[in-house]
């Protein structure tokens, strides 16, 4: 059955930039590109066509494709992380920055967010605010494993997309029960992303009409206290 725009799938996917790996849900070729993230989760990720949970031009080339299909593709800018906007390279006096700035490093500027110094000219200091691979040609192999219908997979797919956690849960009609573990609510990510997490459960899963998130605390055991010597 070809996949349709909508459907949700696993996928196992690595892309490249001049013929090296940036992103790869290959564990093995993660290590040998020198990108392995040991709080990173590896294995196929479960996304919605359509709904740009990949690049772009990889989400586009999904749809019509049969489950155990293996191919490759060429992402051009515009559908990848878009042309490189000379407006985003901007220069600024050297004594600015609390640190004697490199080459090549990567900076955060408040108010103009996250960039790459890409020279140093006297005391300028030339910092390109354009992601690193703007204006780059991407190159993509993937497999999509399957097709995902049970919407409990459906929904530990999009936590695991946003908030990277493999969390408990059970759908009964239409309510979901979310277990949160503890100390969830220090994690920077499931924070920043739960609002999304719940909307495109309500959007793109059928029948889910509730979701409630449940929090459990134990109370500590309490050990004697060592004798004073």
């Amino acid at each position: 059955m070809p996949v349709k725009n909508g459907d949700f799938i696993q996928l196992n996917y690595s892309g490249t930039v001049a013929g090296r790996i940036f992103d790869t849900t290959d564990e093995n070729k993660a290590k040998d590109a020198e990108i392995f993230n040991a709080q990173a989760s590896y294995g196929p990720v479960t996304i919605r066509v359509g709904s740009h949970h990949v690049i772009l031009g990889l989400d586009e080339e999904l749809e019509g494709k049969e489950a155990g299909y293996e191919g490759e593709t060429d992402v051009p800018p515009e559908k990848g992380f878009g042309e490189h906007d000379s407006k985003k390279v901007e220069a600024f006096n050297k004594n600015s920055f609390r640190e004697k700035p490199k080459k090549g490093t990567q900076i955060k500027i408040d108010e103009r967010g996250e960039g790459t110094v890409v020279d140093i000219i006297g005391n300028r200091v030339l910092v390109d605010f354009n992601h690193p691979f703007a204006g780059k040609e991407l190159h993509y192999s993937y497999k999509i494993e399957k097709i995902v219908e049970d919407p409990e997979e459906q929904l530990k797919g999009l936590i695991q997309l946003y908030a990277g956690r493999d969390m408990d849960l059970s759908v009964d009609g239409g309510t979901v029960t979310l277990t949160l573990p503890p100390g969830i609510n220090y994690d920077r990510r499931w924070v920043m992303w739960r609002s999304r997490i719940i909307h495109e459960a309500f959007e793109y899963i059928p029948g889910i009409e509730q979701i409630t998130l449940t929090e459990t605390f134990k109370k500590p055991e309490m050990t004697e206290s060592q004798p004073e010597e």
